[in-house]
């Protein structure tokens, strides 16, 4: 298949790849279940939310793994890695296993979140590698998908038993993504690069893609709105959507063969008009040939590949002496680390509030987080040459609703839960998204692998403290069956995370103060 065609369709290989490899991210939808058959407590339940987070501390192995081997060898190392994680938990809960102690379960599902870093490493280097004048463009667009993981895995399991959610959903945690892997490893490769004037069209008909497909996602988690769709007519119309980006590299390829075949065509025809007009070796050398005019075009085509803007290429140890490094982490685990700490304990908080539908909220949080992840690649795109905000800014600007939100929380109303599950999805993922970039321009695309696995520890270090936090205080206000109902039982939680999310929008706006010369140069 020619490189153009190739570049879509690798692309397309990373989509699917995001899109299943949320494991951790659909945890909610079972908690509550999960903690009934192993008859553990609250807190053992958050200690096992952050096991799933605590696999990401040694995420950076999975970036020196990218460096030394074969990219499809990483990815099937990663999904390998959930097989036995999610697979071994799934053999216990189905009594195919008899003695899995608390800390085995632990330690799986430490082993479980770690799988998800391999993946990303992969999605990540083969997007800046196949994509490298629009690599920003390309790694937000195809995270965003990630977000639609938890939506994905709900639908499957309402269509083949509610009921069970637990082990249904460690089977599908354990053998989807190698099953996905394994389907796209032939196309997540790396390929010769060129960048076609058709490029531009291309992202823009990508972007509404995967806007429809957002907006149906939306749509389709909102119960008074999807209450006619039966749950297989939901999961056909989700995975349907996963195979429209396919439409591009398929269209990319028939226009090649179009244009090959009208260019054989153009060259017969001036072949037989030369042999019918005069016959002369001469003329016949000085006629411009159509593949020399094509090779012309597609060299003009191309456009140079633009070096992307960075402050400076360091490694790890360098980056550790950086001020700018400990307030860009503290930024990240003050933001989108305390949202995933929400999101993993979006479970108990709906049951605390009497709300019973888990999996329509999880779902609902599932596509807005889908949308924000989206939202940096969307407006990066089409801001090209104009001012743009800072990062540190825009992460500043995310924050803030963030923690509105939190106190938002405080009212009791189903509608207050709806709207700020909606708005901290938003803005976790836009955040989880900027991180991406903010990492390469502020330290470089050549340890980019490794810098940002060290960047994402604060994600256990917060999923620990932060859900300790909560879980301290939901068993301080429990009940003798081990359950918290009521607006106290997170009450303090959320003034807690608020404070802490506001303290992080003060450290963002400091970041952008200390980087502002940097992207002010950038966008000149």
């Amino acid at each position: 298949m020619a490189s153009t065609a190739f570049q879509w369709l690798s692309l397309v290989g990373i989509i699917w790849l995001q899109a299943i490899n949320g494991t951790n991210t659909n945890f909610p939808a079972y908690s509550s279940q999960l903690k009934q058959l192993l008859s553990i407590s609250q807190v053992q339940l958050n200690n096992l939310a952050f096991a799933s987070d605590a696999g990401k501390i040694l995420g950076w192995f999975s970036g020196m793994a990218s460096v030394h081997l074969p990219l499809w060898l990483v990815l099937v190392i990663g999904s390998s890695l959930g097989l036995v994680g999610y697979g071994v938990q799934y053999l216990f809960i189905t009594n195919q296993i008899s003695s899995l102690s608390y800390w085995h379960v632990f330690l799986l599902t430490v082993l479980a979140g770690n799988s998800i870093c391999w993946i990303n490493t992969v999605c990540y280097v083969i997007a800046i590698r196949n994509f490298p004048s629009d690599h920003q463009v390309a790694v937000g667009l195809t995270t965003s998908y990630q977000g639609l993981s938890a939506k994905i895995y709900t639908n499957i399991v309402q269509v083949l038993s509610p009921r069970k959610k637990a082990r249904y959903f460690l089977f599908l945690n354990s053998v989807l993504p190698l099953l996905v892997s394994l389907m796209a490893t032939p196309l997540t490769r790396e390929i010769e690069v060129t960048r076609p004037k058709r490029m531009r069209v291309g992202f823009v008909v990508m972007f509404v893609i995967t806007i429809s497909t957002g907006v149906y996602a939306v749509l389709s988690s909102l119960q008074f709105l999807s209450r006619n769709l039966s749950p297989l007519g939901n999961l056909i119309g989700i995975l349907a959507s996963l195979l429209l980006p396919l439409l591009l590299p398929v269209s990319e390829k028939i226009n090649e063969l179009v244009r090959s075949w009208q260019a054989n065509r153009e060259r017969l025809r001036i072949y037989h008009f030369t042999l019918e007009e005069n016959n002369s070796p001469i003329q016949e050398r000085t006629e411009p040939k159509d593949g020399e005019e094509e090779q012309e075009e597609d060299s003009n085509s191309e456009v140079q590949v633009q070096e992307v803007a960075v402050r400076e290429e360091i490694g790890v140890k360098l980056m550790l002496r950086r001020i700018d490094f400990w307030l860009y982490f503290l930024i990240y685990l003050f933001g989108a680390t305390l949202g995933l700490v929400f999101m993993n304990n979006l479970g108990q908080i709906a049951e605390s509030r009497g709300y019973s539908n888990t999996s329509s909220l999880v779902s609902l949080s599932s596509s807005f987080v889908f949308f924000g992840r989206l939202m940096p690649s969307l407006m990066d795109y089409f801001s090209r040459g104009k001012v743009r905000i800072s990062r540190p800014a825009s992460m500043a600007a995310l924050m803030a609703p963030t923690a509105g939100s939190f106190l938002l929380l405080l009212n009791r109303t189903e509608l207050a839960l709806y709207m700020s599950t909606a708005i901290i999805g938003v803005c976790t993922g836009a955040i989880t998204s900027l991180s991406v970039s903010t990492t390469t321009e502020l330290f470089g695309t050549k340890n980019f692998s490794v810098n940002h696995n060290i960047v994402v520890t604060n994600i256990p270090i917060g999923s620990f403290v932060f859900g300790y936090l909560a879980a301290q205080i939901y068993h301080k206000e429990q009940g003798e069956d081990g359950k918290c109902i009521g607006m106290e039982c997170y009450r303090t939680t959320f003034i807690i995370w608020a404070s802490l999310c506001f303290f992080g929008t003060l450290l963002a706006l400091i970041l952008h103060a200390r980087t502002r010369k940097f992207y002010s140069q950038r966008d000149n």
